[in-house]
């Protein structure tokens, strides 16, 4: 269980920050005591609190409360989530008034009584634990995505991998995913946070080649507000988001050299300070990254820290392409078509056997992502309930394994608008130039379909 923030207590009379400790101490709950307002606000500046315990009176000035009103508003300042219980010996409804008007959480007269005391100061630890929380979910639902969870692993070559997911999964360790593009490393983070002690915290993914140097800083270790021009509130980075859980840093590779060294720190430390401010957060978070370059050669460009990838690779699984594991072929392209036959609302489609074949033969350069997108087109194309070889348009479908002609992404490219002039001549083809029975194919009206013909400057049939 984690130890629990301590409570920053402020007061210039030893013995009464002496006798908060104890009572503290005897519940658990440890406390940081300083004897001036100079002294809180440097303990503000540099660590967490769950909450803080100030006394309205100093040494200048033992009866205004102005002292501990300013100290109030200067901790607001800093932190205006951090609950601020205020205390003194010379209260007045006024003085309570005015503290609470300022920000503080509740208002306690000396001498306390403990019980009253200990209930305060619970309900706004408790309050100070629910804000942490509510910034905490707005910020995952700002980066949080979805994971593909679509994942075969039928083929002898994937076994290797599914007995270091089992064995490294339920442990901490930090884990590199290298592979090929599009050969499913974000599904192996996924399943190897599913599989850990994290399984119920966080998984959060951010793709390093995507964050500019500018925004670096903030994106991973959050800012505070007015920490540069466009800062204008306080900004929870996605290492705290993760705290507890799993960061998953795709495309690691292409992190700034200049970042290096941030990132390094946080993974040995496990602490951080947002950008524009000098308090440092204790986060705990477990590391999954991946790429599909050699980062012993970037080491030896000196393009990336060593002593970075021994932080990343305590464990290293490398994924096979597709063209290793063809077992895993067809049952992937099945549910695929399953997929997307649902959301195309063609939910009978199915594979003719010689388009198994094609799916077979095929090198797949673009490995599980291509064969995504050849799969989805098909069912775009697929005038009746059978995918047949035509609609995959795959370069060389039937040639074998042999290397992707340079032209294997052209079917990816394939714009929206072409994809459906390419259904209407075909539908208008197998029709045999029927204006009523293409229609039915393609799910249209008649006239619907003129339209199109229209757009797409195709000569109705006579």
């Amino acid at each position: 269980m984690a130890t629990p923030l301590p409570i920053l207590i402020a007061d210039d009379q030893r013995d009464v920050l002496e006798a908060l400790r104890l009572m503290l101490k005897s519940e658990g709950i440890p406390a940081v005591t300083v004897t001036s307002p100079d002294a809180a606000l440097e303990q503000a500046r540099t660590r967490e609190f769950s909450c803080v315990l100030i006394d309205l009176n100093y040494t200048r000035d033992t009866t205004s409360g102005h002292e501990g009103l300013d100290l109030l508003a200067k901790l607001r300042a800093i932190d205006a989530d951090l609950p601020v219980v205020v205390m003194t010996a010379w209260g007045t409804i006024d003085v309570a008034v005015r503290a609470i008007q300022a920000g503080a959480g509740d208002f306690i007269e000396k001498p306390w009584d403990n019980k009253r005391l200990m209930s305060v100061l619970r309900n706004q630890v408790a309050l100070g634990q629910s804000r942490r929380r509510g910034l905490r979910l707005e910020r995952e639902v700002e980066i949080l995505r979805g994971v593909d969870d679509e994942f075969v692993a039928e083929s002898r070559a994937m076994q290797p991998v599914l007995e270091l997911i089992r064995r490294v999964g339920p442990s901490d360790a930090n884990v590199l995913v290298l592979g090929e593009n599009g050969t499913g490393k974000g599904v192996i983070a996924k399943l190897l946070h599913v599989n850990s002690r994290r399984a119920d915290s966080a998984f959060v993914k951010i793709n390093m080649g995507g964050i500019a140097e500018s925004v670096f800083e903030s994106e991973m270790f959050g800012h505070v507000k007015g920490a540069y021009t466009d800062a204008k509130a306080d900004r929870i980075g996605r290492f705290e988001v993760a705290d507890g859980g799993t960061l998953f840093l795709d495309e690691i590779g292409n992190i700034p050299v200049s970042q290096q060294p941030k990132l390094l720190r946080v993974l040995e430390d496990g602490e951080l300070e947002r950008l524009g401010s000098s308090k440092t957060i204790k986060v705990d978070v477990r590391i999954i990254s991946a790429t599909n370059a050699e980062l012993a050669a970037d080491v030896a460009r000196g393009s990336f820290r060593k002593d970075l990838l021994f932080r990343l690779n305590t464990v290293e699984i490398r994924i096979p392409p597709l063209r290793d594991r063809r077992e895993d072929i067809i049952p992937m392209a099945t549910r695929f078509l399953a997929r997307c036959g649902m959301r195309y609302g063609k939910p009978s489609l199915r594979f003719s056997p010689s388009a198994e074949r094609a799916l077979l033969a095929y090198a797949w350069p673009g490995n599980v992502r291509e064969l995504s997108h050849v799969v989805e087109r098909a069912v775009l194309m697929a005038p009746v309930d059978v995918v047949d070889t035509l609609e995959f348009s795959l370069p060389d479908a039937t040639r074998g394994s042999g290397p992707a002609e340079s032209d294997a992404e052209t079917g990816e490219s394939l714009t929206l608008d072409a994809a459906e002039e390419r259904m209407v001549r075909r539908a208008l083809e197998r029709s045999e130039g029927n204006i009523q029975r293409a229609a039915e194919v393609l799910g249209l009206s008649r006239a619907a379909l003129y339209r199109r013909l229209e757009k797409f400057g195709i000569r109705a049939p006579e």
